[in-house]
C-alpha cells in the first residue's frame, strides 16, 4: 500500500508554469505505475499523464501533450508534473494516483491509491 500527498499547486497567469509533486510513502514506490488526473468543477475526472515504474515510458492526454511532462525520482519516492504554457482550461484540482498493475492507462478506475489533490488555477 502507498500513501500519496500532492503539493505545488497555486495561482498562475496563462502562459506560466507550475511543477506539481506527489510524495509517496512506502518502500515499494519504485514498483508502482503513477498517474496524474484532474477534475474541474462540474466536470468528470480527466486523465493527464502516466509513467511506468522506471520512468522510461510515459503517456499523455492529447490536451497536454507537448506542454506537460511527467517524471519520477524513485530515490525520493516522488513523481512530478511539470506544467508549461498553462491555459485557463487547465484550471482544476490535480490528483496523483498509483497502481501496481494498471499499466500505462488513462482509466482512473485502475488506480486504487489517490492523493488528496492540489488546486491549480490559471488566470487569463
Amino acid at each position: 500500500q502507498v500513501q500519496l500527498v500532492e503539493s505545488g499547486g497555486g495561482l498562475v497567469q496563462a502562459g506560466g508554469s507550475l511543477r506539481l509533486s506527489c510524495a509517496a510513502s512506502g518502500r515499494t514506490f519504485s514498483s508502482y505505475y503513477m498517474g496524474w488526473f484532474r477534475q474541474a468543477p462540474g466536470k468528470e475526472r480527466e486523465f493527464v499523464a502516466a509513467i511506468n515504474w522506471s520512468g522510461y515510458n510515459t503517456y499523455y492526454a492529447d490536451s497536454v501533450k507537448g506542454r506537460f511532462t511527467i517524471s519520477r525520482d524513485n530515490a525520493k519516492n516522488t513523481v512530478y508534473l511539470q506544467m508549461n504554457s498553462l491555459k485557463p482550461e487547465d484550471t482544476a484540482v490535480y490528483y496523483c494516483a498509483g497502481s501496481l498493475n494498471a499499466g500505462l492507462t488513462n482509466d482512473y478506475k485502475k488506480y486504487p491509491y489517490w492523493g488528496q489533490g492540489t488546486q491549480v488555477t490559471v488566470s487569463s
